[in-house]
């Protein structure tokens, strides 16, 4: 009997060795702050903004998302929103630019999210889905994955005077 009690135990230390020493801490992929960390966003493709779950793990997965504080869902009526609490202290062009990014992404993966806002430590700005369509110049919403949103939001933000347009 103690024979087993002492096998059994080792088993167990053996077991909680290995498991240590398989741990995936740092096996993520790093944010990357200019382009946004996204890693398999698009599972969250057709989301609502009344799931917070989803709209959470969308932003956490944006830019600046190590600076992420918080958000409100707006759901009581339509139009529907998303307010985002930043603690970024940047400059006016880089929050521009986080606003066209992580607004992009979320008006592609939410269906029904009609206005963001973002706070920023000293700057706040609203976007519409629609405004930001018109910027564009066409429809984004029905990309189907990541790398096709990325290269048409960077296209897009090449273009200074572009970007200045939609914030006036």
């Amino acid at each position: 009997m103690k024979q087993i009690l002492k096998l059994s135990s080792f088993l167990l230390l053996v077991a909680l060795i290995v498991s240590g020493c398989n741990s995936k801490s740092g096996s993520e992929e790093p944010l990357d702050v200019k382009f946004g960390y996204v890693g398999d966003l698009f599972k969250f493709k057709d989301a609502y903004v009344g799931n917070s779950s989803a709209v959470g793990n969308i932003v956490s997965r944006l830019e600046s998302a190590e600076q992420f504080k918080g958000f409100e869902l707006k759901t009581d009526e339509e139009p529907y929103g998303i307010i985002l609490n930043y603690s970024v202290e940047e400059s006016e062009q880089d929050y521009k630019g986080i606003v066209i990014y992580n607004a992009t992404f979320l008006f592609t993966l939410i269906q029904n999210a009609d206005w963001i806002t973002f706070n920023f430590a000293n700057e706040e700005y609203t976007i519409t889905k629609e405004k930001l369509q018109n910027w564009y110049g066409e429809d984004f919403t029905g990309m189907q994955s990541e790398d096709e949103v990325k290269t048409f939001i960077q296209k897009h933000l090449d273009d200074e005077n572009k970007v200045k347009q939609l914030f006036n």
